[in-house]
């Protein structure tokens, strides 16, 4: 068995290697379905409090106006695009995400869909969903 020969021209580059596994085991993820094979999945925080879910997205460089809040049922969908900003240079390397993302999640109690609320703050899309009336715990006195 032979084992292959570099040529005395071509140097082994590590971090070229490195970059290309990284392409393609991302790639490899985001082959995962059909159509969202394109769209990426921000970072986000969900806290729950007694009368809220707080939702923190990140989304730095997306501008307000690309994107879009969606609740059905319980289920709260945040989705738009990060579009590529116009550059003059040459791009020697890119690992930030750009082009179209979805963040989905299912809250697991009853909400008041009618008072949602949502603000973009320094990259960090925060959204606010009040728990309906009878999700709400109450605090029952013993009556002697």
């Amino acid at each position: 068995m032979s084992l292959p020969v570099q040529s005395p021209r071509t140097r082994w580059d590590p971090f070229r290697e490195l970059d290309q596994l990284y392409e393609r085991m991302n790639n490899l993820w985001d082959a995962g379905g059909t159509d969202t094979a394109d769209r990426w999945v921000p970072l986000a925080d969900v806290e729950e409090t007694d009368d809220a879910y707080t939702i923190d997205v990140e989304l730095p460089g997306v501008d307000e106006a690309d994107i879009d809040i969606e609740i059905n049922g319980r289920e709260l969908t945040v989705s738009g695009e990060l579009k590529e900003r116009e550059r003059t240079g040459i791009l020697r390397r890119r690992t930030r995400r750009v082009g179209e993302f979805q963040y989905a999640v299912t809250l697991p109690g009853d909400i008041d869909a009618e008072n949602v609320s949502a603000r973009l703050e320094n990259g960090v899309l925060s959204i606010t969903v009040p728990k309906s009336q009878q999700a709400r715990p109450r605090r029952i006195a013993i009556g002697g």
